[in-house]
């Protein structure tokens, strides 16, 4: 589930950069710890992370873009990430996603407008052999299919 935090502390960006920056590698620790702390890497500790590790925005804002996971905005209050790897692309799942993308007006790494829930694409779960995959927070569900994944959203409240 989504973090609640939504007031941008710059003590607690400050803290938090502090504490990773002795790591060998500290920029994925680091920026896994914002996330957890404010829900998303903020762009108000775009600068520090930059200072405190002598590297460009350019490769910060590559990093937080190669990975999936790292998001620039708060997401809803549930995050259902749909798989979108081959073995499930292949059981339909690439349908699936695309009927509920159009249903609720999104694209992907979009909110609905209540908040309630984003929809992410991710790149295997782990369930092959059960495609199309989908996870709810931290539930993953196998073979889903549009009525699935609506009892889904229904159950999250979206």
């Amino acid at each position: 589930m989504a973090h609640p935090a939504t007031v941008i502390d710059g003590e607690e960006i400050a803290r938090i950069v502090d504490a990773h920056s002795a790591l060998e590698g500290p920029l994925l620790p680091m920026l896994h710890a914002l996330q957890e702390a404010f829900g998303h890497v903020p762009a108000q500790a775009h600068a520090p992370i930059c200072d405190a590790l002598n590297i460009t925005r350019a490769e910060l804002h590559g990093v937080i873009t190669f990975y999936h996971d790292f998001r620039e905005k708060p997401a809803g209050r549930h995050v259902l990430k749909i798989c979108r790897a081959e073995a499930c692309q292949s059981v339909g799942g690439a349908a699936v996603a695309d009927a509920l993308l159009a249903k609720l007006g999104l694209e992907w790494h979009g909110t609905t407008s209540d908040g309630a829930v984003t929809i992410e694409p991710v790149y295997c779960l782990g369930m092959c052999a059960c495609g199309p995959a989908a996870m709810v927070d931290d539930r993953v569900v196998g073979r889903v299919d549009a009525a699935k994944l609506e009892k889904l959203l229904a159950e999250v409240g979206a």
